[in-house]
This record gives C-alpha cells, structure tokens and sequence, in this order.
C-alpha cells in the first residue's frame, strides 16, 4: 500500500499531498486584486516551488484545472499560461469559469503531477 503524506497541513486543507508516485496540489491564487496576467505568473511561481519541494517540475504535470473569475480573462491567462507550459510537456487541462473565494481573485489553478 502507498503511503500518503501531506505538506504544508493545517485543520482545513493541505498545500500538497503526494501518493505513490503522484502529487496533488490544493488550488494555487495569486496576490488578490492583482492583473489576471500577474495572478496567473503568481500562480504558476507557487505551483513551480511546490512541486521541486517533493522532487518533480512542470514537465510531469499530467493534469491541470483552471478557474477563472471570468472567461473574459481567458486570452490574458493563456499568454502566461503558454509562456509557462513546456513544450511537448503540456498536461490534460481544463479551464472554466467560476466564483472564486474573494472577488479579488481571477484565477485559480489546481494540478495533479508525476513524481
């Protein structure tokens, strides 16, 4: 049996939770009020050390899950995004819209990644 451990815990979530050989990262936001272009940058800085911290990198993402405040930002997160994403490593992604826990928030960005 796999061992699960958790990163970064407190009562409600944790920041990352590795199992076997997969990692799963809790939804990563940027500085509130922030342009979506800088909340997206914020985001993938977050996602970026959070991931060397259990010994993987962007290119082992196998999925991404992308919320946006609205699908109107979805042209200035991509040009981030696609700056980013390594070539012939991008994941499985999804993008969509939704009510993010503040109104300041326009991007969240959840991923799922190899070890």
């Amino acid at each position: 049996m796999s061992e699960i451990k958790r990163y970064h815990s407190n009562q409600r979530m944790s920041q990352i939770v590795t199992h076997g050989d997969t990692i799963y990262l809790a939804g990563q936001v940027g500085t509130a009020g922030a342009s979506v272009a800088q909340q997206t940058q914020d985001c993938l800085d977050q996602i970026d050390a959070l991931l060397a911290e259990v010994g993987s990198d962007k290119t082992r993402i196998l999925q991404t899950v992308i919320w946006l405040h609205s699908m109107d930002d979805f042209a200035e997160m991509n040009g981030v995004w696609d700056a980013w994403a390594p070539e012939g490593h991008t994941p499985a992604r999804a993008c969509g819209e939704a009510k993010l826990a503040k109104p300041e928030f326009t991007v969240e960005i959840i991923v799922t990644a190899a070890k």
